[in-house]
Protein backbone atom coordinates (compact mmCIF):
# COMPACT_ATOMS: atom_id res chain seq x y z
CA UNK A 1 0.00 0.00 0.00
CA UNK A 2 1.14 3.55 -0.87
CA UNK A 3 0.30 7.17 -0.48
CA UNK A 4 -0.98 7.38 -3.04
CA UNK A 5 -4.08 5.31 -1.82
CA UNK A 6 -4.91 7.63 0.89
CA UNK A 7 -8.36 9.58 1.05
CA UNK A 8 -10.33 12.55 3.35
CA UNK A 9 -12.18 11.27 6.41
CA UNK A 10 -15.24 12.25 5.63
CA UNK A 11 -16.17 14.27 8.87
CA UNK A 12 -12.67 16.01 9.47
CA UNK A 13 -11.34 16.00 5.78
CA UNK A 14 -7.44 14.73 7.36
CA UNK A 15 -6.04 12.14 5.10
CA UNK A 16 -6.76 7.97 6.14
CA UNK A 17 -3.92 6.12 6.07
CA UNK A 18 -4.25 2.30 4.62
CA UNK A 19 -3.67 -0.15 7.40
CA UNK A 20 -3.22 -3.68 7.07
CA UNK A 21 -6.38 -4.74 8.69
CA UNK A 22 -7.64 -3.05 6.02
CA UNK A 23 -6.46 -4.34 3.12
CA UNK A 24 -9.63 -5.68 1.13
CA UNK A 25 -11.83 -3.15 2.78
CA UNK A 26 -10.42 -0.04 2.59
CA UNK A 27 -12.70 1.07 0.00
CA UNK A 28 -15.30 1.40 2.22
CA UNK A 29 -13.87 3.05 5.41
CA UNK A 30 -15.01 6.75 5.88
CA UNK A 31 -13.54 7.69 8.77
CA UNK A 32 -10.05 8.30 10.06
CA UNK A 33 -11.25 7.61 14.25
CA UNK A 34 -14.10 6.25 15.81
CA UNK A 35 -14.95 10.04 17.33
CA UNK A 36 -15.33 11.47 13.95
CA UNK A 37 -17.50 7.85 13.14
CA UNK A 38 -19.39 8.91 16.39
CA UNK A 39 -19.69 12.48 15.63
CA UNK A 40 -20.54 12.30 12.04
CA UNK A 41 -21.34 15.16 9.84
CA UNK A 42 -23.93 17.57 11.23
CA UNK A 43 -25.79 20.21 9.68
CA UNK A 44 -23.71 23.09 11.26
CA UNK A 45 -20.70 21.76 8.71
CA UNK A 46 -22.40 21.50 5.43
CA UNK A 47 -23.15 25.48 6.54
CA UNK A 48 -19.77 26.10 7.34
CA UNK A 49 -18.86 25.14 4.64
CA UNK A 50 -21.48 27.04 2.57
CA UNK A 51 -20.44 30.49 4.85
CA UNK A 52 -16.88 29.59 3.85
CA UNK A 53 -17.50 29.05 0.06
CA UNK A 54 -19.60 32.47 0.45
CA UNK A 55 -16.66 34.74 1.56
CA UNK A 56 -14.41 33.53 -0.32
CA UNK A 57 -16.83 34.39 -3.82
CA UNK A 58 -17.26 37.91 -2.08
CA UNK A 59 -13.68 38.42 -1.60
CA UNK A 60 -11.34 40.29 -4.22
CA UNK A 61 -8.90 38.55 -6.36
CA UNK A 62 -7.45 35.50 -4.36
CA UNK A 63 -7.86 37.12 -0.53
CA UNK A 64 -7.71 34.51 2.00
CA UNK A 65 -10.18 34.41 4.54
CA UNK A 66 -9.97 32.85 7.90
CA UNK A 67 -12.03 29.95 9.10
CA UNK A 68 -12.94 31.66 12.44
CA UNK A 69 -14.74 34.29 9.92
CA UNK A 70 -16.84 31.70 8.60
CA UNK A 71 -17.79 30.18 12.42
CA UNK A 72 -18.67 33.73 13.24
CA UNK A 73 -21.46 34.24 10.64
CA UNK A 74 -22.99 31.01 11.35
CA UNK A 75 -22.63 31.79 15.09
CA UNK A 76 -21.51 35.37 16.15
CA UNK A 77 -22.17 35.07 19.79
CA UNK A 78 -21.02 31.72 20.13
CA UNK A 79 -18.30 31.14 17.62
CA UNK A 80 -15.43 30.00 19.53
CA UNK A 81 -17.16 26.78 19.61
CA UNK A 82 -17.06 26.10 15.92
CA UNK A 83 -13.40 26.72 15.81
CA UNK A 84 -12.29 22.97 14.95
CA UNK A 85 -15.44 22.11 12.96
CA UNK A 86 -14.89 25.58 10.60
CA UNK A 87 -11.24 23.84 10.18
CA UNK A 88 -12.75 20.40 9.17
CA UNK A 89 -15.03 22.20 6.73
CA UNK A 90 -12.12 23.85 4.99
CA UNK A 91 -10.57 20.41 5.19
CA UNK A 92 -13.20 18.75 3.56
CA UNK A 93 -13.54 22.19 0.80
CA UNK A 94 -9.74 21.42 0.01
CA UNK A 95 -10.53 17.31 -0.39
CA UNK A 96 -12.75 18.25 -2.94
CA UNK A 97 -10.79 20.37 -4.57
CA UNK A 98 -12.68 23.41 -4.60
CA UNK A 99 -10.29 25.65 -1.47
CA UNK A 100 -6.26 25.62 -0.85
CA UNK A 101 -5.00 26.12 2.78
CA UNK A 102 -2.20 28.18 3.16
CA UNK A 103 0.25 29.42 5.68
CA UNK A 104 2.74 31.97 5.51
CA UNK A 105 1.99 32.47 1.86
CA UNK A 106 2.73 28.31 1.14
CA UNK A 107 0.04 25.87 0.32
CA UNK A 108 0.65 22.96 3.16
CA UNK A 109 -0.89 19.89 3.45
CA UNK A 110 -4.48 20.41 5.55
CA UNK A 111 -4.00 17.17 7.49
CA UNK A 112 -0.47 18.43 8.85
CA UNK A 113 -1.21 22.06 9.33
CA UNK A 114 -0.92 23.14 13.01
CA UNK A 115 -1.02 26.91 14.03
CA UNK A 116 -3.69 29.70 12.00
CA UNK A 117 -3.96 28.66 8.54
CA UNK A 118 -5.89 30.96 5.86
CA UNK A 119 -8.50 29.57 2.93
CA UNK A 120 -8.41 30.78 -0.59
CA UNK A 121 -10.08 29.28 -3.62
CA UNK A 122 -7.97 27.06 -5.91
CA UNK A 123 -6.59 28.92 -8.83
Amino acid sequence: MNRREAKPCTVCGRQIEPRRKWRGVFEEVKYCSVRCRRRGLRPVDRQLESAILDLLGQAQGGTLICPNEAARQIQPDAWSELREPSRAAARRLVARGQAQIVQRGRIVDPSSARGPIRIRLVR
